[in-house]
């Protein structure tokens, strides 16, 4: 975890208070993957990245694993000296994840402003999973979904954005009516770069809806609890993304002094909280906004059964510490049995094969992270986080759309065994 904060403010420093005007040009970017050798190697390898203050896609948290980094044209002969430096052979056993970023992203968003490739205006459907999507089309498609199932759902607010923007979800529920069952509640895109989380957690509100009818589990499922999915927790850094800068993680919260702009939505909870995630624990409109929504939530008649925080990527799916790599979680041993179903049932349309365990143990440290905060605040016993794909070519964040909808069906199949085993 420091090697990631290191990479952060080498990054930051970089940066100025005013958001940029244009969009950022990744011509002739190449994404890496970088095979890590011993743990001195490993090492050696980080203190390259903060040294050249390349941006990580993925660290390496222990020897013998890989880290992928993006290089823009104007640091390539820098990076391949630094790393032959390190190992001759290193700079061979490089992996090219993208060898033109700006050609992958084109590819990615080339059906995003076509109307002729999008889901049938007014009524929600299954083409909506062929491409990304615009900001604003995710409202209408939540809209879309509450008018085509208006017995099943409804569109809610978790809070708004620094920027203004509503935190917009649908609820789905049962014959009971809403607010009547336990919830579970999904948010996404916490990451801004992260778009196959908001395509997949708006696969699950659609096929959940779309199948309360044909289905007898999923009625029972439906009419068993009361889901309030929000795919863009992180609306402002969602836009951003759209218009300015792909990769931005962040919210748009500019820093009350300093230069790092924005604030880590899933380092800001004030849970186990560290000064990397912003200037005061919880001090986003949005955590504050989410933090709301979901105490309201568990401290009802009701309650919370299950909280799940969708990311990419990495294939993952995880539980509570990541604050901590020593302490555990008082329901470590469900969550453990859990963990590994959802892992089993994912792997099945696809073969993607899911590390399991605490976040801490099995991926790196979060301070001020969302599973912590629901688990131990909020009392939400199962909470949860996946990675998901990042591509069969190792696309990482910009994932193809034609993996939109095996991404979505795999993680639906992860879903329906929570929702099946959970006691």
């Amino acid at each position: 975890m420091r090697f990631f904060y290191t990479v952060c403010a080498v990054a930051c420093a970089s940066l100025t208070l005013s958001a940029p005007t244009q969009r950022k040009s990744y011509a002739g970017t190449k994404v890496y993957r970088i095979p890590t050798g011993n743990q001195e190697q490993t090492d050696q390898i980080a203190n390259m990245i903060t040294t050249l203050g390349v941006p990580t896609w993925k660290s390496a948290k222990v020897a013998f694993s890989h880290v992928d980094v993006e290089v823009s044209k104007d640091r390539l002969k820098a990076f391949h000296d630094a790393l032959k430096q390190i190992s001759p052979q290193l700079d061979s056993q490089l992996i090219t994840m993208h060898d033109d970023l700006s050609v992958s992203i084109a590819k990615e968003t080339e059906g995003m402003y076509n109307p002729f490739r999008d889901a049938f205006a007014g009524f929600a459907n299954a083409a909506w999973f062929n491409n990304y999507h615009t900001y604003a089309d995710h409202l209408t498609f939540l809209n879309d979904l509450a008018s085509t199932f208006p017995n099943n759902a409804k569109v809610v607010t978790g809070g708004t954005s620094y920027e203004g923007r509503p935190i917009t979800g649908i609820n789905i529920f049962g014959s009971s009516g809403s607010g009547t069952k336990p919830a579970i509640i999904f948010h996404g895109t916490v990451h801004a770069r992260e778009w196959i989380t908001t395509m997949v957690t708006e696969h699950v509100a659609y096929s959940l809806l779309s199948n309360y009818t044909t289905s007898t589990t999923i009625k029972s499922y439906v009419d068993k609890y009361d889901f309030y999915i929000f795919p863009v927790v992180n609306p402002d850094g969602f836009v951003y993304t759209q218009t300015t800068e792909r990769l931005w993680r962040k919210n748009r919260q500019p820093p009350p002094s300093g230069t790092c702009y924005g604030r880590d939505i899933n380092r800001n909870w004030p849970w186990k909280w560290d000064v990397a995630g912003g200037a005061a624990a919880g001090d986003s409109p949005e955590n504050k906004g989410l933090a709301a929504f979901i105490n309201a939530k568990a401290n009802s008649a009701a309650g919370a059964k299950l909280y799940v925080d969708w990311h990419s990527y990495g294939l993952y799916f995880m539980g509570p510490y990541g604050y901590s790599c020593s302490a555990n979680a008082a329901d470590k041993t469900e969550h453990t049995t859990l963990e590994q179903g959802f892992a089993a049932a994912f792997k099945a349309p696809y073969g993607k094969t899911l590390k399991t365990g605490p976040i801490c143990s099995t991926i790196y440290q979060v301070s001020g992270g969302s599973v912590d905060y629901a688990y131990d605040v909020s009392k939400i016993k199962y909470s949860f986080t996946p990675e998901l794909r990042g591509g069969s070519s190792g696309s990482g964040f910009v994932l193809p759309p034609a993996e939109i909808l095996p991404s979505g069906i795999e993680a639906y199949e992860g879903v329906k065994y929570l929702l099946a085993n959970m006691v």
